[in-house]
């Protein structure tokens, strides 16, 4: 890592230095959104931890986080959303970022926060301070000029529309109760509902409608989000709808929102942003000619402030006894061989001075840690590399999940 400028100091922004903090992200990211979306972003900077890097008096660069609570396997754990993430120009290339990162790792150790997490802009940037690909997003496409052809019965219960003011009282309760099925997501306050999910316009793409919700079950067994846009004739554009959220008890009930959404007039194509790549809809589709994934990325990026604990923290699905070697040159606590031992689904990670059966840099540990990737893959790619033999497939055993983790809370 680059060392940082000795001129630099980092510390909280305060409250009076929101408004540059804001001019200072839009001169990074070449924007300079309406007031409404300024004063949006003025009420998440607020809410945050929010770390600066200054220059004598000057700000030239932020760091913020929001207080996110996030699941992993078999429960939950503090884990910081890193975000709003810039360096001035002309302090580029001089520890700036690493500094920040740095003073967030700190932070996170004296608070006891094991982990922390991001969307990259630049995938390519974040890897070198330790954070792997958590999860992983499909876009998934559904020509919508014919009925969707199914392998299954969709649950026959009736659909109802929910107004999106009435949304989260509704939705929430559920969302709370199912995430903790999947490793990735982050619990939702009210706030964030109604001004991330429910707002009425869609800030990428403003002929979108105002947002959608249809609802299945008494007492709710799923739902959908989504918005429209009209065709045009003239040009041949057809009609869009864009899904940004479906949650279902079973996959009976996700078929049934599914043709819910491909049967609603005057809609050429569904568009569903960020799916899980083990979605139910792509096994039970009967025709993948009509429901095609289109395009697939890196989605959360993760990582293990305290490794020692974020492994305690979790739940595993077959005893172990193994000595993890972890290579980590931002959180020296991480670093060093630790052995873990898991029994009756219990697990102990101490320091260790055994010689290692695997040996991790502490980003590829993380993109396992959720379920996502698997150590054996790790090694077959040169990243992390394989001492004992069959070590790496003990491992994945011990961290398999039932779901792959995912999320689409951007943020």
């Amino acid at each position: 890592m680059m060392p940082v400028d000795n001129d630099v100091v980092f510390r909280d922004i305060p409250e009076a230095d929101i408004e540059r903090a804001l001019e200072l992200v839009y001169l990074a990211f070449h924007g300079r959104p309406e007031e409404e979306r300024r004063e949006h972003h003025r009420r998440l900077l607020q809410g945050c931890e929010r770390i600066g890097a200054y220059d004598g008096d000057t700000l030239v660069g932020t760091l913020c986080a929001f207080p996110f609570t996030m699941s992993v396997p078999g429960g939950e754990l503090p884990c910081p959303g890193v975000t709003f993430v810039s360096v001035a120009p002309t302090h580029r290339r001089r520890g700036v970022l690493s500094g920040m990162m740095r003073e967030l790792f700190r932070r996170c150790a004296a608070d006891g926060r094991p982990m922390a997490a991001l969307w990259a802009s630049e995938s390519v940037i974040y890897g070198r301070f330790g954070y792997g690909e958590g999860t992983r997003g499909l876009l998934v496409e559904i020509d919508a000029r014919r009925p969707l052809a199914l392998r299954i019965e969709p649950d026959g219960r009736p659909l109802r529309l929910v107004s999106p003011e009435d949304a989260p009282e509704l939705l929430a309760p559920y969302y709370e109760r199912t995430r903790a099925g999947r490793a990735g997501r982050i619990a939702r306050t009210e706030r964030w509902w109604r001004e991330e999910w429910l707002a009425e316009k869609d800030s990428d793409d403003e002929e979108l409608s105002p947002p959608r919700i249809v609802a299945l079950g008494e007492p709710l067994a799923g739902y959908a989000i989504y918005r429209t846009r009209s065709g045009d004739e003239d040009t041949g554009r057809p009609g869009v709808l864009w899904v940004y959220e479906i949650e279902a008890d079973s996959p009976h009930v996700a078929a049934a929102l599914w043709r819910y959404l491909v049967s609603i007039d005057l809609i050429g194509v569904v568009k569903a942003w960020g799916r899980p790549a083990d979605d139910p809809l792509l096994l039970f589709a009967a025709d993948r000619d009509q429901v095609k994934v289109t395009a697939e990325w890196p989605g959360l990026w993760v990582r293990l402030v305290d490794a020692r604990a974020a492994l305690e923290s979790r739940s595993w699905a077959a005893d172990i006894d193994l000595a993890l070697e972890v290579r980590d040159g931002l959180a020296p606590g991480n670093a060093g061989v630790h052995r873990l031992t898991v029994k009756d689904g219990v697990a102990s990670c101490r320091p260790s001075e055994d010689a290692p059966d695997l040996t991790f840099e502490v980003r590829d540990l993380a993109a396992c840690y959720l379920g996502g990737t698997r150590a054996a893959h790790a090694v077959q790619a040169g990243v992390a590399t394989e001492h004992t033999p069959g070590s790496a497939a003990l491992l994945d055993a011990a961290l398999a999940t039932g779901h792959l983790p995912h999320t689409v809370d951007e943020f």
